[in-house]
Formats: structure tokens, C-alpha cells, sequence
């Protein structure tokens, strides 16, 4: 069934009523129908069942038939850090991590960006990725959706990584010393319910100084493994290796 993600459950009777962009994928792109079944999560990830009753000029009302349980969220809150990327390669790294399980993403700039954004840019493009993450999230069938959150600078994620249980920084030269145990180990300590940031450089990687800080504040400098990965290969490649380890490894 299509999910779509609810802000609430309408009233006391269990309605819903779907409006804005949902209400036209129901009736211009789906074409559903009165009496048809649509799967709602509401923002507690409570994920219902619910029967479309009426279909009006702006809005559709639908009934909760059921309410089911699922398990579609990783263990661990995993946030991807990603320094802005050249053309749309950060959608690809939102819509890919979001359907792999990714909790939250983090654009940032560092030294060594290409991409340059003002304030009115960066907002746009916050909305877009935004949009991004609701669509795959509804496509994979996620209890959320991840929030994206504004761009930040360098000092500004080294503050919100204090908020974390672990912070790991992805580092090629880490992987060019075949030292390639050490993302396994930084993971491994884990437990569910905690929280990890992952942290990836731009195109041209990291500069001295960066590493600098991020040994300063005791992150893990992690390797992915003994080939070198593109920009936005390598943060799907660490949800993929997380997912593995406490979804299916278990």
C-alpha cells in the first residue's frame, strides 16, 4: 500500500484528513478511489491502515481500519554529515540514505567545498532535500521521516557533535594504510538506542587542519574498506555496512 506521512489523526473518531501535496499524489498520480486503502504514519511513528471514505475538491477523509506494528527503523540514530557536494550528488546521498535507514542529515561546508551557497540558496535547498527524504522514506516504507537540516559551517558541526555518542569521520588515508578493521571496531561499541554521527569530507577530502580538529576532539578516523570511494558513494556504503551489522548480522 502507499504511505504517506500524517501530521495527526484528524478527531476523536479516528479520521484523517490528507491534503496538500499528498491529496494530489492520491487523486492525480495514484488515481485511487473511494473505498481503496492507503497506509498512514503519524509523527509518534504509529503506522495505520486506513480506508479513503471521501474524496472532495481539497482534501480527503479516510477512516483508520487497523493499527499495525513494524520495525523499519535502524537501532542506532545514524545522522550523515556531508560536506556540500557539486551538482546533485547530495540528492543522491538524502534519497539513497534515507532509504537505507539513515536518522537525520547534516550539510556542511568545509575547506576544501566547491559549492557555494547564500542563505536564500541554502533554504531552498533545504526544502528540496527535505522533499527528497519524504519521498523516499514513503517509497521505503520508513516509521520517518529524516530530518535535513540546514547548512552549517566546520565550528558549527564540531559543536552539534557533542550531542552524540560516537562521532566517526570517513578518512581515505585511513584505507590507503589497509587499516581496515578500524570502522568495525568504532561501531561495534555501539548499543542500541545511541546515537552515531558520521562525518564525510567533499570531492577533494578533508584538509590538515580539519583532521587537526577532528583528532583534537577524539572522533574515530575511520577507513571504508581498501578502495577509495567517490564523495557520495561512501556514506551509503557506511549505512549499508551499519544496517548489516546490527540488522542482519543479529
Amino acid at each position: 500500500m502507499q504511505r504517506y506521512f500524517l501530521d495527526s489523526i484528524d478527531n476523536e473518531d479516528g479520521k484523517v484528513r490528507i491534503i496538500g501535496d499528498d491529496y494530489h499524489h492520491i487523486v492525480k498520480v495514484m488515481r485511487m478511489s473511494v473505498g481503496d486503502f492507503i497506509t498512514a504514519v503519524f509523527p509518534n511513528e504509529e503506522v495505520a491502515v486506513c480506508k479513503i471514505d471521501g474524496i472532495h475538491s481539497d482534501y480527503i477523509e479516510a477512516s483508520i481500519v487497523e493499527f499495525i506494528q513494524e520495525r523499519r527503523e535502524l537501532p542506532v540514530t545514524v545522522t550523515i554529515a556531508s560536506s556540500l557536494l557539486k551538482g546533485d550528488k547530495l540528492d543522491l546521498v538524502i534519497q539513497k540514505g534515507t532509504e537505507l535507514g539513515a536518522y537525520q542529515f547534516v550539510p556542511f561546508i568545509s575547506s576544501r567545498s566547491i559549492v557555494k551557497l547564500d542563505d536564500k540558496k541554502s533554504s531552498k535547498r533545504q526544502e528540496r532535500w527535505q522533499k527528497i527524504a519524504k519521498e523516499a522514506a514513503e517509497q521505503s516504507e520508513r516509521n520517518r521521516i529524516p530530518e535535513v537540516r540546514n547548512v552549517c559551517t566546520f565550528k558549527q558541526l564540531l559543536d552539534l557533535s557533542q550531542s552524540y555518542s560516537k562521532v566517526i569521520v570517513a578518512y581515505e588515508e585511513i584505507g590507503r594504510s589497509n587499516n581496515n578493521h578500524q570502522f568495525s571496531q568504532s561501531i561495534s561499541g555501539l548499543n542500541d538506542g545511541d546515537s552515531l554521527l558520521v562525518i564525510f569530507g567533499p570531492e577533494g577530502g578533508f584538509s590538515e587542519l580539519e583532521i587537526e580538529a577532528f583528532t583534537a576532539h577524539q572522533f574515530d578516523l575511520c577507513g571504508l574498506g581498501p578502495r577509495i570511494l567517490r564523495a557520495e558513494t561512501a556514506p551509503l556504503y557506511a549505512l549499508s555496512a551499519i544496517s548489516f551489522y546490527f540488522e542482519l548480522q543479529r
